[in-house]
């Protein structure tokens, strides 16, 4: 069931969001050579703390991996896709690229968004990989009006993503989100027929994330039951926003 939410939840969940976007434009400036995912993972765990926030990844359980998640952020590197766990052994080189994905509650509701963050100077292919996964969120974000149908948004993230010659990852999905971290529907990165294509209407919210490879989209798990990496060792970017349905338009509560 698609929960719809009335203007003074979506009010509550812009703190929760705005709280987030505070946080990760706070970690993006303290990516440089030498910091450690453990450093970042320990200054997002103070301001979580400060703001009387609860994060919302550390504690959650998932079955595919038969354990509760031990942080309050996922930092995936290189080709790390989603779920990369912070550790004081992973130290940050120039070149790289680190996506950093966080969330958190406030009050009862949800706020969820990353972003793909350079370390010094990049490739030229590395940063059409990010402009390109950056450009297809936008995209996709200008989808979620409402009389618009779910697939619009899948679709216009696979079709630039892919134009553009890219790989979208199907395993992982974007999702509804309110006073749970992940509600219906569920909001894949390409048009998966097999799946519900629901009208969008005012009031819900969508947490819209593609992931993005460089090569080919298939992935694989590494042994610790949590981080996904790209299978052919591609980099992949990640970028992510909790999207309000309103008459007026989009609005982005992960964002001012």
């Amino acid at each position: 069931m698609i929960i719809r939410k009335n203007r003074t939840e979506l009010d509550q969940m812009r703190r929760s969001g705005m709280l987030v976007w505070k946080i990760l434009q706070d970690l993006s400036q303290m990516v440089q050579e030498g910091v450690t995912t453990q450093d970042l993972e320990v200054a997002a765990e103070k301001m979580m703390k400060d703001a009387g926030a609860k994060p919302a990844f550390k504690g959650y359980y998932t079955p595919a991996a038969g354990s509760k998640y031990p942080y309050v952020l996922c930092t995936s590197v290189n080709d790390q896709i989603v779920h990369g766990m912070p550790s004081a052994k992973t130290k940050l080189k120039k070149g790289d690229i680190v996506s950093i994905d966080t969330g958190v509650q406030l009050n009862g509701y949800y706020g969820d968004s990353a972003v793909t963050v350079p370390v010094g100077e990049i490739s030229e292919g590395t940063k059409k990989l990010l402009d390109v996964t950056k450009e297809s969120l936008e995209l996709a974000i200008d989808k979620a009006r409402p009389g618009n149908r779910l697939f619009d948004i899948c679709g216009t993230v696979e079709q630039h993503v892919v134009g553009n010659g890219f790989s979208v990852v199907r395993e992982m999905v974007g999702h509804g989100i309110g006073t749970k971290l992940h509600e219906e529907p569920q909001v894949p990165n390409y048009v998966d027929r097999r799946n519900e294509n629901p009208r969008l209407k005012e009031g819900m919210v969508l947490a819209i994330e593609p992931m993005v490879n460089a090569g080919g989209g298939d992935m694989r798990v590494l042994p610790d039951k949590w981080t996904a990496v790209t299978k052919d060792h591609s980099l992949s970017a990640h970028f992510e926003h909790c999207v309000a349905v309103t008459a007026d338009g989009p609005w982005v509560l992960t964002r001012p």
